[in-house]
Protein backbone atom coordinates (compact mmCIF):
# COMPACT_ATOMS: atom_id res chain seq x y z
CA UNK A 1 0.00 0.00 0.00
CA UNK A 2 1.15 3.83 -0.88
CA UNK A 3 2.43 5.52 2.09
CA UNK A 4 0.74 8.78 3.03
CA UNK A 5 3.96 10.71 3.36
CA UNK A 6 4.73 9.75 -0.36
CA UNK A 7 0.95 10.75 -1.61
CA UNK A 8 1.93 14.28 0.39
CA UNK A 9 5.32 14.88 -1.41
CA UNK A 10 3.48 14.17 -4.70
CA UNK A 11 0.61 16.61 -4.12
CA UNK A 12 3.46 19.10 -2.63
CA UNK A 13 5.22 18.74 -6.34
CA UNK A 14 2.16 19.31 -7.78
CA UNK A 15 1.42 22.09 -6.07
CA UNK A 16 4.84 23.76 -7.25
CA UNK A 17 4.44 22.84 -11.03
CA UNK A 18 0.71 22.90 -12.00
CA UNK A 19 -0.95 25.67 -13.12
CA UNK A 20 -4.06 27.07 -11.02
CA UNK A 21 -7.79 25.57 -12.13
CA UNK A 22 -9.01 28.40 -14.47
CA UNK A 23 -12.48 28.92 -13.21
CA UNK A 24 -12.29 30.82 -9.80
CA UNK A 25 -16.26 31.37 -9.04
CA UNK A 26 -17.18 30.09 -5.90
CA UNK A 27 -20.78 30.91 -6.23
CA UNK A 28 -22.22 28.02 -5.51
CA UNK A 29 -25.44 28.35 -7.96
CA UNK A 30 -22.32 29.50 -11.05
CA UNK A 31 -20.41 26.30 -9.85
CA UNK A 32 -23.17 24.16 -9.79
CA UNK A 33 -24.49 25.32 -12.87
CA UNK A 34 -20.76 25.05 -15.05
CA UNK A 35 -20.47 21.43 -13.50
CA UNK A 36 -23.49 20.20 -15.31
CA UNK A 37 -22.42 21.76 -18.36
CA UNK A 38 -18.85 20.23 -17.76
CA UNK A 39 -20.37 16.53 -18.32
CA UNK A 40 -18.76 15.06 -21.54
CA UNK A 41 -17.72 18.64 -22.60
CA UNK A 42 -14.02 19.96 -22.68
CA UNK A 43 -12.92 21.95 -20.09
CA UNK A 44 -12.18 25.42 -21.55
CA UNK A 45 -15.21 24.88 -23.84
CA UNK A 46 -17.26 24.70 -20.49
CA UNK A 47 -16.26 27.85 -19.44
CA UNK A 48 -16.80 29.96 -21.96
CA UNK A 49 -20.11 28.92 -22.42
CA UNK A 50 -20.89 28.99 -18.40
CA UNK A 51 -20.35 32.59 -18.36
CA UNK A 52 -21.76 33.14 -21.10
CA UNK A 53 -24.94 32.04 -19.64
CA UNK A 54 -24.52 33.61 -16.26
CA UNK A 55 -24.01 37.30 -18.20
CA UNK A 56 -27.16 37.07 -19.64
CA UNK A 57 -28.96 34.92 -16.46
CA UNK A 58 -26.95 35.10 -13.67
CA UNK A 59 -29.47 33.89 -11.16
CA UNK A 60 -31.73 30.67 -10.30
CA UNK A 61 -34.84 33.10 -10.54
CA UNK A 62 -33.68 34.50 -14.17
CA UNK A 63 -32.92 30.98 -15.22
CA UNK A 64 -35.80 29.61 -14.45
CA UNK A 65 -37.79 31.87 -15.92
CA UNK A 66 -35.52 31.86 -19.78
CA UNK A 67 -36.49 30.06 -22.40
CA UNK A 68 -35.01 26.73 -23.00
CA UNK A 69 -34.49 27.04 -26.37
CA UNK A 70 -32.27 30.39 -25.68
CA UNK A 71 -30.55 28.77 -22.91
CA UNK A 72 -29.74 26.15 -25.48
CA UNK A 73 -28.46 28.20 -27.69
CA UNK A 74 -26.35 29.95 -25.05
CA UNK A 75 -24.73 26.34 -24.11
CA UNK A 76 -24.65 25.37 -27.93
CA UNK A 77 -20.66 24.30 -28.30
CA UNK A 78 -21.22 22.02 -24.70
CA UNK A 79 -21.97 18.47 -25.90
CA UNK A 80 -25.85 17.55 -25.22
CA UNK A 81 -26.78 20.79 -25.10
CA UNK A 82 -30.70 20.47 -25.45
CA UNK A 83 -30.57 17.38 -22.56
CA UNK A 84 -28.51 19.94 -20.44
CA UNK A 85 -30.62 23.29 -21.38
CA UNK A 86 -33.58 21.26 -20.26
CA UNK A 87 -31.80 19.87 -17.01
CA UNK A 88 -30.40 23.32 -16.27
CA UNK A 89 -33.67 25.10 -16.11
CA UNK A 90 -35.32 22.62 -13.97
CA UNK A 91 -31.89 22.56 -11.51
CA UNK A 92 -32.64 26.55 -11.55
CA UNK A 93 -36.81 26.24 -10.73
CA UNK A 94 -36.25 24.27 -7.93
CA UNK A 95 -33.46 26.03 -6.10
CA UNK A 96 -35.33 29.71 -6.44
CA UNK A 97 -38.75 27.71 -5.41
CA UNK A 98 -37.79 25.14 -2.80
CA UNK A 99 -34.45 26.35 -1.65
CA UNK A 100 -35.41 30.12 -1.77
CA UNK A 101 -32.83 30.77 -4.24
CA UNK A 102 -29.88 29.26 -2.29
CA UNK A 103 -28.28 26.12 -3.21
CA UNK A 104 -28.31 23.27 -0.82
CA UNK A 105 -25.25 22.39 1.48
CA UNK A 106 -25.65 19.16 2.20
CA UNK A 107 -24.97 16.23 -0.63
CA UNK A 108 -28.71 14.58 -0.14
CA UNK A 109 -30.36 17.68 -1.21
CA UNK A 110 -28.06 18.28 -3.77
CA UNK A 111 -28.26 14.14 -5.23
CA UNK A 112 -32.15 15.14 -5.42
CA UNK A 113 -31.49 17.80 -8.45
CA UNK A 114 -31.61 16.50 -11.61
CA UNK A 115 -28.46 15.81 -13.49
CA UNK A 116 -26.61 15.85 -9.97
CA UNK A 117 -24.18 13.00 -9.36
CA UNK A 118 -21.56 12.70 -6.93
CA UNK A 119 -19.02 14.59 -8.66
CA UNK A 120 -20.70 17.76 -9.19
CA UNK A 121 -22.42 17.62 -5.68
CA UNK A 122 -18.71 17.12 -4.06
CA UNK A 123 -17.49 20.09 -6.12
CA UNK A 124 -19.74 22.23 -4.79
CA UNK A 125 -19.20 21.28 -1.58
CA UNK A 126 -15.74 21.48 -1.55
CA UNK A 127 -15.87 24.54 -3.63
CA UNK A 128 -18.03 26.47 -2.19
CA UNK A 129 -19.08 25.46 1.46
CA UNK A 130 -15.35 24.71 2.05
CA UNK A 131 -16.38 20.80 2.98
CA UNK A 132 -14.12 18.04 3.31
CA UNK A 133 -15.16 15.94 0.72
CA UNK A 134 -13.61 14.58 -2.57
CA UNK A 135 -14.85 14.81 -5.49
CA UNK A 136 -13.59 12.31 -8.02
CA UNK A 137 -14.39 13.08 -11.77
CA UNK A 138 -12.67 11.32 -14.79
CA UNK A 139 -9.13 13.09 -14.16
CA UNK A 140 -9.01 12.03 -10.14
CA UNK A 141 -9.93 8.33 -11.21
CA UNK A 142 -7.63 7.82 -13.62
CA UNK A 143 -4.66 9.56 -12.01
CA UNK A 144 -5.12 8.00 -8.37
CA UNK A 145 -5.14 4.53 -10.63
CA UNK A 146 -2.33 5.83 -12.61
CA UNK A 147 -0.40 6.96 -9.89
CA UNK A 148 -0.96 3.58 -7.66
CA UNK A 149 -2.63 5.27 -4.94
CA UNK A 150 -5.49 3.30 -5.58
CA UNK A 151 -6.64 0.08 -7.57
CA UNK A 152 -10.87 0.71 -8.52
CA UNK A 153 -13.17 -0.01 -11.10
CA UNK A 154 -15.05 3.38 -10.71
CA UNK A 155 -15.56 7.27 -9.22
CA UNK A 156 -17.12 6.23 -6.13
CA UNK A 157 -15.09 3.26 -5.28
CA UNK A 158 -12.24 5.73 -5.91
CA UNK A 159 -13.59 8.16 -3.75
CA UNK A 160 -14.34 5.85 -1.09
CA UNK A 161 -10.70 4.37 -1.11
CA UNK A 162 -9.18 7.45 -1.51
CA UNK A 163 -11.04 8.93 1.70
CA UNK A 164 -8.74 5.99 3.77
CA UNK A 165 -5.50 6.86 2.45
CA UNK A 166 -5.79 10.85 1.88
CA UNK A 167 -5.07 13.06 4.75
CA UNK A 168 -8.18 15.14 5.42
CA UNK A 169 -6.75 18.32 4.69
CA UNK A 170 -5.75 17.31 1.60
CA UNK A 171 -9.81 16.25 0.04
CA UNK A 172 -11.39 19.59 -0.98
CA UNK A 173 -8.45 20.86 -3.27
CA UNK A 174 -7.49 17.15 -4.86
CA UNK A 175 -10.09 17.56 -7.53
CA UNK A 176 -9.13 21.00 -9.01
CA UNK A 177 -5.13 20.02 -8.38
CA UNK A 178 -5.50 16.21 -10.32
CA UNK A 179 -7.65 18.25 -12.91
CA UNK A 180 -5.04 20.85 -14.08
CA UNK A 181 -2.53 17.56 -13.81
CA UNK A 182 -4.57 15.72 -16.03
CA UNK A 183 -5.44 18.46 -18.67
CA UNK A 184 -1.61 19.38 -19.20
CA UNK A 185 0.97 16.45 -18.35
CA UNK A 186 -1.03 13.22 -17.11
CA UNK A 187 -3.50 13.50 -20.34
CA UNK A 188 -5.81 10.23 -21.00
CA UNK A 189 -4.20 9.17 -24.07
CA UNK A 190 -0.63 9.81 -24.87
CA UNK A 191 0.50 11.11 -21.05
CA UNK A 192 3.78 13.30 -21.15
CA UNK A 193 6.10 10.86 -18.67
CA UNK A 194 9.16 12.48 -20.11
CA UNK A 195 8.23 15.71 -17.75
CA UNK A 196 6.32 14.51 -14.96
CA UNK A 197 7.82 16.45 -12.34
CA UNK A 198 6.39 12.97 -10.08
CA UNK A 199 7.33 10.41 -12.47
CA UNK A 200 9.65 8.88 -9.86
CA UNK A 201 6.35 7.96 -7.79
CA UNK A 202 4.42 6.58 -10.40
CA UNK A 203 3.45 3.14 -10.80
CA UNK A 204 2.06 3.31 -14.55
CA UNK A 205 5.44 5.32 -15.18
CA UNK A 206 7.58 2.19 -13.32
CA UNK A 207 5.41 -0.31 -15.09
CA UNK A 208 5.91 1.28 -18.73
CA UNK A 209 9.14 3.63 -19.19
CA UNK A 210 11.93 1.99 -21.00
CA UNK A 211 14.67 1.18 -20.10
Amino acid sequence: MVKKEEIEEVIKILRANVPPHPYKSRDPFKVLIATVISQRTKDEVTYTVAEKLFEKYPSPRALKNAPTEEIAHLIYPAGFYKQKAKKIKEIAKIIDEEYGGRVPDNIEELLKLPGVGRKTANIVLSRCYDKDVIAVDVHVHRISNRLGWVTTKTPEETENALMKILPKRYWKDINELLVMFGRTICRPMAPRCDICPVKNYCKYYKENKKW
